[in-house]
């Protein structure tokens, strides 16, 4: 079935001179539970040839600096088990206009949050890539792609791991000119959707932007007379609008 599906695909690349695949990760942004161990996410492919989509994890850690470094997910030494991430299945076929899932699956310890790169990056199948093809189909597929105009862009994601005994705890200070947010607890808050309009023009706004703020973290902004501010404090499951006017 699988053959039959990817002779159909390598033919109408071949009968299509800009045809290719489009792949399409949704949230850049996922968050995994402290009482879930598993999250689906989809790719989805909105061109009109075969995707197949390679899936690397690296872990995201903090130097005491807070700067941010990127290292392979700790494997045990026989390669059975892992401290972190994985996604399972690693090598993805996606059709044209079609949809397929990886599960990304955490193993080890939770005591504290953990953060993850997802990357999704479309490929041209080599024999050392594991995609079930034939040298025959994966031949086809490189010519089919090279008589075409072609530009596969992959995805990079961030993936938050809370900790077992998530816990939210944020404060908020005020003054005349200064707002403050403080994250006490021990996993990430979000700072959704934030918007720094004019109270006199109403389409007087900057760029709405997001922010994450990190245990321990404080999220702040100075305030302007005449200009309001308003976002979504995102804590978990639980969100709420807050509002501030500087007059």
């Amino acid at each position: 079935m699988i053959r039959l599906f990817l002779l159909w695909a390598f033919s109408l690349l071949c009968v299509t001179a800009n045809a290719g695949p489009q792949i399409n990760v949704g949230a850049v942004y996922d968050y995994l539970d402290g009482d879930k161990s598993t999250y689906l996410k989809r790719v989805f492919n909105s061109g009109d040839a075969t995707a197949f989509v390679k899936v690397n994890v690296l872990e995201i850690v903090y130097d005491a600096d807070g700067k941010s470094r990127e290292i392979p997910v700790e494997t045990s030494a026989d390669g059975a088990s892992r401290n972190g991430l994985m996604a399972s299945p690693a090598r993805l076929i996606v059709p044209a206009q079609g949809v397929q899932g990886t599960r990304l699956l955490f193993m080890g310890v939770r005591d504290r949050e953990r953060y993850f790169r997802v990357r999704f990056i479309p490929v041209i199948p080599e024999k050392e890539d594991a995609f079930v093809v034939t040298n025959e189909e994966r031949e086809d597929y490189k010519e089919a792609l090279s008589a075409g105009l072609n530009v596969m862009t992959g995805f990079g994601t961030i993936f938050f791991v809370r900790p077992t005994n998530a816990r939210f705890d944020t404060t908020i200070k005020e003054t005349e000119r200064r707002y403050e947010l403080r994250n006490n607890g021990n996993t990430v808050v979000v700072v959704d959707e934030f918007k720094n309009c004019s109270l006199a023009v109403e389409t007087d706004c900057e760029a709405t932007t997001k922010h994450h703020v990190m245990a321990g973290k404080t999220f702040g902004f100075d305030k302007s007379k005449g200009r309001e501010y308003q976002f979504t404090l995102v804590e978990g499951a639980d969100k709420k609008t807050l509002r501030i006017a500087s007059r």
